[in-house]
């Protein structure tokens, strides 16, 4: 049985989650509290989550789990088997990570520069707007580690649970809108569903 690290309203817990569903994966949920990283401390060496322990195999890094269920669980996929397709989809996620949660992430540290960064995350959502032009998921056919990554902080765009008071998350409820972009809210629904 898969364990997994998680602590309540965690973007990249949703990313594991996400690929866990649809492999049609079980996992027991460890729930941590953010003022107490202890025990996912002591199973994994850091304080961050997500972390799995799939039978003693811990992975932290919620990038790092999608590529361990993959290989663990190679159906339904993840990641194309074409070597050129699985090397765009790298190239996404590393974009994703580095250049576009640079901004959010940007405007927490340094709320000076909301207008500018802001600016930013809306000329993203204009690309997430074209990738899904005639194309129901970001990097292939079905549902991809790309839609598994971007989606826990995209779907904000959209609305965001009542009950969620993360400061990062009412970023990213007030600096991305779907107003407009068909193809980001239809995307939304059907990952979300």
């Amino acid at each position: 049985m898969i364990r997994l690290y998680r602590a309540r309203w965690s973007t990249n817990v949703e990313r594991v989650t996400l690929a866990l569903a649809h492999k049609g994966l079980e996992a027991e949920s460890v729930w941590i509290e953010y003022s107490d990283r202890s025990e996912v401390e002591r199973v994994s060496g850091q304080p961050l989550v997500p972390v799995i322990d799939d039978g003693g195999t811990v992975v932290s890094d919620s990038l790092a789990i999608l590529r361990h269920l993959e290989t663990r669980c190679p159906e339904p996929p993840l990641f194309p088997s074409d070597p050129a397709r699985r090397a765009e989809l790298d190239v996404f996620l590393d974009w994703f990570d580095r250049v576009w949660k640079h901004a959010p992430n940007a405007i927490e540290a340094d709320p000076s520069r909301t207008d500018e960064l802001a600016a930013v995350m809306d000329g993203h959502l204009d690309l997430f707007e074209s990738l899904l032009e005639g194309r129901d998921h970001l990097m292939a056919d079905g549902l991809s580690a790309a839609d598994c990554a971007a989606y826990p902080f995209l779907k904000y765009a959209v609305a965001r649970d009542p009950g969620d008071d993360e400061d990062f998350h009412a970023i990213l409820d007030r600096h991305q809108s779907a107003e407009g972009r068909p193809n980001l809210a239809a995307w939304v629904s059907r990952v979300g569903a």
